[in-house]
């Protein structure tokens, strides 16, 4: 049975939507590092399409295209969960630099397979932060939130695959 509840949003509004305040504050918090996570690898997809050189050039500019427009396309869906929970979404390079579990985009720009080897590896990261708010979703019944990150594996986990193919010899 859903606990009646007169806790407030940021904004002062009553929220009754069975998740009591404490859980939404925690997935919150846990979403809020993987906007983070997926923000900053947004950003390093797009920096490594910009720059990508040498003999896979359009095979990795098209590839890294595909990813980034799907990064982008998930920070949405992530920061308006965050907005459902009731708290506010972070929005700021500070913020994500204080919340991400992936370094920033290297400043000089790698060789092409060092590229897809960072991609890799950010891509794994916010896999497993996305995993890390399942127990936080599962206990507190928040099944939107839990099929989001179902959704956010999904990709993340098939990226990297397919990325750590270009890398077999």
């Amino acid at each position: 049975m859903a606990k009646k509840s007169s806790e407030r949003s940021a904004a002062g509004v009553a929220i009754n939507i069975g998740i009591g305040e404490k859980d939404r504050a925690a997935i919150a918090g846990g979403l809020s590092r993987l906007l983070a996570d997926t923000y900053t690898l947004y950003l390093t997809t797009h920096n490594f399409h910009w720059n990508v050189t040498g003999p896979m050039f359009n095979t990795l500019h098209a590839m890294f295209m595909g990813q980034y427009t799907e990064l982008w396309n998930a920070v949405d869906p992530i920061a308006e969960r965050i907005r459902s929970l009731g708290h506010p979404a972070p929005g700021s390079y500070a913020a994500y630099g204080r919340l991400a579990s992936i370094p920033d985009a290297p400043e000089v720009s790698p060789k092409a397979l060092e590229m897809v080897r960072i991609l890799v590896d950010g891509h794994e990261a916010v896999a497993r932060t996305a995993r890390s708010i399942f127990p936080l979703v599962e206990k507190a019944g928040d099944e939107p939130t839990a099929d989001l990150l179902t959704q956010r594996l999904t990709v993340h986990e098939q990226t990297a695959w397919m990325l750590r193919s270009l890398l077999e010899e």
